[in-house]
């Protein structure tokens, strides 16, 4: 490493711990207001994911939204992301007396009687609203998956926040070996959690869905545990309210057919999410790359990251067949 890596990544590390320390001492308005200024100021400052969640959105919505509406949307949706990860900041502040005063639930009777708390089950969420309030929320009434989190490159940060994520009762994966390790939770009895919606490389295992009537490459990870152990995939997602205040959304557990392809299966849990997003596109992390290749000879127009790949066309050609 590096004399001014290991600068920086100590630099990294003293922020993070002082941010940990100063946040939590904050009013709750405060605390909110900050996540909108901060959203905002990330806005300006960063031009190249700002020209990504413009160019995403043109794509998914055509001209449905005027540019000066897809520039407000823009800023809402760094304002939300700002204020998820500061929000996991303030989550000391939260415990299990109290943290109905911010989170409320929607679905979770249905769930309790389809699925149960107790009983194996896969959580495919999103990236969408307060996804880190989300997961806490879940484990104080007594939700408590196995998760894989993204592992920084500052390999010093990772305790930090997975002792932030943790509170609740959740339980970090390593990224390696992960599908393996949530694969025999589930076998134990246990219960796991995937986002489902990011766009992987295709040396990933990845099937193809459409996405806004785009095609874009997402894990199967959900579908394959579920073909394997039997669990039931529950979509959920959390829904802001105002005063920075969200509601957790449990949907009902997907109906798969017989015989669904893991393509199907991954294709029926995003058609629960898009309706969401349509309603209220804004708290979607649109600054992220959805659709990273172009089909050949698509009749829709892709944002402009969107690259060629004869591999995207094998895979869709297969998800066709």
């Amino acid at each position: 490493m590096t004399l001014w890596k290991s600068f920086r990544y100590w630099l990294e590390v003293g922020s993070v711990r002082l941010l940990a320390a100063i946040i939590p001492r904050l009013p709750r308005p405060v605390v909110f207001h900050l996540g909108h200024g901060v959203g905002s100021l990330a806005t300006r400052l960063d031009r190249h994911g700002s020209k990504v969640a413009l160019s995403n959105l043109e794509a998914a919505f055509g001209d449905q939204y005027s540019a000066n509406e897809r520039q407000h949307i823009v800023r809402q949706s760094y304002q939300q992301f700002a204020g998820t990860m500061i929000d996991l900041f303030w989550s000391p502040r939260l415990n299990e007396k109290n943290f109905r005063q911010l989170i409320e639930f929607e679905g979770f009777d249905h769930f309790e009687s389809t699925v149960g708390r107790a009983n194996p089950h896969i959580f495919a969420c999103y990236h969408y609203g307060n996804f880190e309030i989300l997961s806490l929320g879940c484990g104080w009434v007594g939700i408590t998956p196995h998760i894989i989190t993204q592992e920084f490159k500052n390999g010093a940060l990772d305790p930090i926040f997975n002792q932030l994520r943790t509170r609740s009762g959740h339980r970090i994966i390593p990224r390696d070996g992960g599908i393996v390790r949530l694969y025999k939770a589930l076998r134990r009895g246990g219960s796991v959690a995937i986002l489902v919606d990011l766009a992987l490389q295709l040396h990933q295992p990845t099937v193809a869905i459409d996405c806004f009537g785009l095609k874009t490459s997402v894990t199967f990870a959900h579908a394959w545990l579920a073909e394997k152990t039997g669990a039931p995939i529950v979509p959920v997602h959390a829904e802001p309210l105002p005063g920075g205040r969200c509601r957790i959304v449990l949907h009902p557990k997907l109906e798969i057919p017989t015989g669904a392809t893991h393509q199907q299966v991954a294709q029926l849990c995003w058609d629960r999410f898009e309706p969401v997003v349509r309603r209220n596109p804004a708290p979607w992390m649109w600054m992220y790359k959805y659709w990273r290749y172009q089909p050949n000879g698509a009749a829709r127009t892709y944002p402009g990251y969107a690259r060629p790949s004869a591999r995207f066309d094998a895979l869709l050609a297969e998800s066709a067949g």
